[in-house]
């Protein structure tokens, strides 16, 4: 069965229906895990700015390395990638409470974020091969809402649950990650193997045109670093928010993103992402510098709920790509710009980890330069980007690349 084809059908059994499935299953292990995580490693296990960095620099890795999914799509076709992905994401989610050590956590961390990162990488190429460009950003916005509404149920029922049932670690590790593993068997299953229209190159591509969309997504991997380490850590050390309050502000981003990213991803789709990502990086910059000096919990709170609600924009950097790839480089450039993604990803938290014991304020102000610098590429989209068109004054004629 093709994508086109499938997507035609009066099946349920879609490749729309299955990137949805596939990024609810992904949440129900991952936003548990996030959700517990900065909790589990200062209460449980004593960590500092020093271990935490670390420990985050050790999951990006795997990050930095999703280049090499173009080696395995040389033995397994791209769905079956991305559902063994799912399947070791919720193995390593599982075993992360069975061992409440330094050692131990930084082992289930590589663990649960191979399989992580190796589905980030096919999903994205997933979408983009199957989604029609014209309602691509829409679709994205979907998919995004059945991922926070999936979240939202993995944080409420840590909301409810982890004071009146006095809920262990270990316990709520090992059920969000068995219940990934759950949907994945069903999901392996229950729909066939959907077929991309365009035959996908079976080696890296790396093109001098794609330099935008390279940049883009190297400074995106910066500024999702600076928020997902260092503002939820932020929230915990600094402020002293305990397990079930960390839960209530997820709870607020997940019922964001379940209601507006769909919104977003129309408005990508009407204004274009020249746009869209220009206000999310005037939003960031504003973020930052208030991070940097914020001292009220209640205010770190609202400013971790803002931050949070421009991260559906990136929608507005995937599109762009579509909209100026060759149809043929999708999966390759999928695993190349997740690695340049994490080449900042890597570095940042051990470096900034440092920066932070002695002016943890410093890590939020060079957050608010990165931001300054991605809302500068930002503003090169051409409001009509297309093959040829890549970024303002460049317009080529579009060639053929040579296999």
């Amino acid at each position: 069965m093709t994508a086109t084809n499938s997507q035609t059908a009066s099946s349920w059994r879609t490749p729309f229906m299955l990137l949805m499935l596939m990024s609810a299953a992904m949440q129900l292990s991952f936003a548990s895990w996030w959700n517990l995580l900065n909790n589990f490693a200062v209460n449980e296990i004593g960590f500092t700015g020093r271990e935490i960095g670390i420990q985050q620099s050790l999951r990006e890795v795997p990050g930095f390395l999703a280049f090499t999914a173009i080696f395995v799509l040389l033995i397994l076709r791209e769905q079956t990638f991305a559902l063994l992905a799912l399947l070791l994401l919720g193995i390593g989610v599982s075993l992360t409470g069975m061992m409440p050590s330094t050692w131990g956590l930084y082992f289930t961390t590589i663990i649960m974020s191979i399989g992580f990162h190796y589905y980030e990488t096919t999903n994205q190429s997933l979408c983009l091969q199957w989604l029609p460009k014209d309602k691509a950003p829409a679709m994205m916005g979907r998919i995004l809402s059945v991922a926070a509404m999936a979240q939202l149920v993995a944080y409420a029922v840590i909301f409810i649950t982890w004071q009146t049932l006095h809920l262990s670690f270990e316990l709520v590790f090992a059920i969000a990650g068995s219940l990934t593993i759950v949907m994945v068997i069903f999901l392996w299953r229950a729909f066939p193997q959907f077929e991309a229209t365009t035959p996908q190159r079976k080696h890296l591509v790396l093109r001098k045109r794609y330099s935008l969309y390279y940049a883009l997504t190297f400074m995106s991997g910066a500024r999702r670093q600076i928020f997902t380490v260092f503002a939820g850590f932020m929230m915990v050390e600094r402020f002293g928010y305990q397990v079930h309050e960390i839960s209530a502000l997820f709870l607020i981003n997940c019922l964001f993103n379940m209601f507006f990213a769909p919104v977003i991803g129309r408005f990508i789709g009407q204004f274009g992402e020249r746009r869209m990502l220009t206000i999310e990086y005037t939003g960031l910059i504003v973020v930052f510098l208030s991070y940097a000096f914020v001292s009220n919990p209640w205010m770190a709170a609202g400013l971790y709920v803002i931050d949070h609600a421009f991260f559906a924009m990136v929608i507005g950097t995937k599109t762009y790509f579509q909209k100026i790839a060759d149809p043929a480089d999708i999966a390759p450039t999928a695993g190349v710009a997740f690695t340049i993604n994490h080449i900042a990803a890597v570095i940042i938290p051990v470096v900034f980890g440092l920066i932070w014991l002695a002016h943890p304020s410093a890590v939020f102000l060079i957050g608010a330069g990165l931001a300054c610098i991605s809302l500068v590429l930002a503003r090169l989209i051409p409001t009509d980007p297309i093959e040829g068109r890549e970024w303002i004054g460049k317009v080529t004629i579009p060639q053929q690349p040579a296999e």
